[in-house]
Order: structure tokens, then C-alpha cells, then sequence
């Protein structure tokens, strides 16, 4: 039986490898990072600025991806918070803690990458990443004070302890979170301590709206 025409004899089949291999081996450097995966060209791997972004939630939709968005999500937690609507109330802080957060990294992030590049636009992000980060605080606070209104302190004390870590306890913010441990319990000496003060804490009210870190 005479062999398929299909196959390409072996000398014939050699040499056309060899051009293949001399013709990519003559391309762009760009051309051959693009065959490889690299879509932009360049043969750098790709940044990872990113790397620690959380992704959108799918439900926060509607153009609520901005600063004015999660203020009014806040105020209308405070709204919910003050009819005893507990559970709506988690949900819209939630929602606002979310943007906030991702909104600080995005804007920390146009605030490296301008370093060097133009000032002005570089301070004008560090700002806004400076008030979504206050504003993230904000509304983690007020998240637990709702947890504390539904008897959930294993929910509410973990916030807490993360406003203290981004905030610092010397501050107004920290103060009041620390004192929030205070009452329930989770720690036992009071901070900031004066001199001939009691040890017992008065609790604070719940509904107070946390203030903005000066």
C-alpha cells in the first residue's frame, strides 16, 4: 500500500521546522510576549498594584461606586437604625464599608502611581483616599453599634478591633471603639485613663453617630 500523500517527507518536513523556529526568532520582542499571554507588549510581567483590591460585589450596582453614594448609605442606615430596622440597617453599612473600601485602595493606588509623575494629581487622590478611608471607619463603627443593638458581639467586636488598627487608639475614633470593647466586656482597663478616675466605664449610647477622625 502506497503511503498517504498527508505526510511530508522527512527531509522536507525538517527544513520548514527550521524556518519556523528562524522566523519567530526573528519577530518582535512584543509580538512574541503577545503569543505568550502578555497582552500589553511589553514582556513584564503585569503590575500587581492591584493584587489586594476586593472585587465589586455584583449586587452593589447603580451607580453607588462613588463617595456621595456611601455617605447617603450612612444616612440611610442612621435612618433605618433609629425605626429599629436592625437588619436593613447592617445591610446599607455593609454596602457603604464595602465602597468605601474599595474606593481607598483605588485612589491609593492613582496616588503611587503619580508619585513623580504630576503632583497635584497624586494629592488630589491621596486626599480622597485619606476621606474614603475616615469614611470605611466611619461606617465599620456604625456597623458595630448595630451588631451591639442585636446582641451580637462576636460580630461586633472584631470591627472594633479593626477601627483601633486603622485608626490608632489616640484618636477620636479609636477612643470610641476602645471604649466600646470596655462595655462589652472584652477588655478590663479603660483607655484613655485619668488620674483618680473610676474603673467602671458609663455606657455609651448606642444610636451616637461616630465622628470623623480630626
Amino acid at each position: 500500500m502506497q503511503p498517504s500523500r498527508s505526510f511530508i517527507p522527512g527531509n522536507r518536513y525538517l527544513a520548514l521546522l527550521v524556518a519556523s523556529v528562524s522566523f519567530v526568532s526573528f519577530l518582535p520582542v512584543s509580538v512574541q510576549a503577545q503569543r505568550a499571554g502578555d497582552l500589553d507588549g511589553s514582556g513584564a510581567p503585569p503590575s500587581s498594584d492591584l493584587d489586594n483590591v476586593e472585587v465589586l460585589s455584583p449586587r452593589i450596582t447603580g451607580g453607588l461606586f462613588s463617595i456621595p453614594a456611601g455617605k447617603r448609605l450612612m444616612t440611610e442606615a442612621e435612618g433605618a437604625y433609629d425605626s429599629q430596622n436592625f437588619d436593613l440597617a447592617a445591610n446599607k453599612l455593609q454596602d457603604a464599608r464595602q465602597i468605601m473600601n474599595q474606593l481607598s485602595n483605588f485612589y491609593s493606588t492613582l496616588t503611587s502611581s503619580f508619585l513623580g509623575v504630576d503632583r497635584r494629581v497624586s494629592e488630589s487622590h491621596r486626599k480622597k483616599a485619606l476621606e474614603t478611608a475616615q469614611l470605611r471607619d466611619k461606617s465599620t463603627y456604625q456597623l458595630a453599634l448595630v451588631y451591639r443593638a442585636q446582641n451580637k458581639p462576636e460580630k461586633a467586636i472584631p470591627l472594633l478591633i479593626e477601627i483601633i488598627r486603622s485608626q490608632n487608639p489616640s484618636r477620636d475614633l479609636g477612643k470610641k471603639s476602645y471604649q466600646q470593647l470596655v462595655e462589652l466586656g472584652f477588655s478590663d482597663i479603660p483607655y484613655p485613663r485619668t488620674p483618680g478616675a473610676k474603673t467602671s466605664t458609663s455606657p455609651e449610647t448606642s444610636s451616637e453617630t461616630p465622628e470623623q477622625p480630626k
